[in-house]
């Protein structure tokens, strides 16, 4: 117990009442959150909004549902709302992070959460890949994440205390030569004659940035609000996905 002698002045209770205080609050921001116990039966309906450019704009319903989860993976589908067309299914680790082939080798792409989870952690993912399409050559991909703290989020599903991870990347990239065929006609003493050239464009540089938000609630096992966006070279957004939950039911 601490006491306070009548020599002291108002101030001075005040500010040992105030470390007192900012003591007291201390462990809410060391809190840290460990990983889900995802199990099969959990299922998450989102709500996700598209917009691509300065017009494109489309807004569906996704449903969330995890068939098995094993050490290391979680098996879910997903499946758009209404659709009459069968569920995709995938998988992800028991982080709810993502892995696909790169060059001929499962690589994780996407890690929006590195468990236990606190303010001020970071992480990197970064990978390159070679021939992804047609267009280039090759793209690099550099993404940090950090964990921001906790903050008040509302979603259609209500009002949840999550904690804020966001992600700021870099990608770059090389096209492929492309070919123009320049076509004319010449005409001559025997007549017309179709001239063919090619000509050949070196390949050139692209680049871009990426911007990513999620906010995690533990009683949730999952993501309530996401956010990603996607820059070019000119520095404008390209595209943007926002997912919102909608509803939610765990297994028992």
């Amino acid at each position: 117990m601490m006491h306070f002698s009548q020599s002291q002045s108002p101030s001075m209770k005040n500010i040992v009442l105030g470390l007192i205080g900012a003591s007291l609050a201390l462990p809410c921001f060391a809190q840290s959150v460990d990983a889900p116990l995802v199990k099969a039966g959990d299922s998450w309906t989102y709500r996700l909004t598209v917009e691509r450019g300065p017009s494109g704009w489309s807004q569906s319903r996704s449903e969330v549902a995890v068939s098995h989860v094993t050490s290391s993976s979680i098996y879910y589908s997903t499946k758009q709302s209404g659709s009459t067309q069968a569920a995709n299914d995938m998988f992800a680790g028991t982080d709810w992070s993502r892995s696909r082939d790169v060059n001929g080798k499962e690589t994780v792409v996407n890690k929006p959460f590195s468990f236990p989870l606190s303010a001020g952690k970071t992480w990197e993912i970064q990978y390159t890949e070679q021939h992804p399409n047609k267009a280039h050559r090759f793209e690099q991909w550099s993404h940090k994440f950090t964990v921001v703290g906790f903050e008040t989020v509302e979603v259609p599903a209500g009002k949840f205390k999550a904690i804020k991870i966001e992600e700021e990347g870099r990608w770059n990239a090389e096209m492929e030569p492309a070919q123009t065929i320049l076509q004319g006609a010449q005409t001559g003493q025997g007549g017309a004659t179709m001239v063919t050239q090619v000509q050949k464009t070196t390949a050139g540089p692209a680049t871009g940035r990426t911007y990513k938000a999620f906010w995690y609630v533990p009683e949730v096992k999952r993501w309530v609000k996401s956010v990603e966006e996607y820059y070019g070279n000119g520095g404008v957004r390209t595209e943007r996905y926002t997912g919102e939950l909608e509803s939610f039911k765990l297994s028992e």
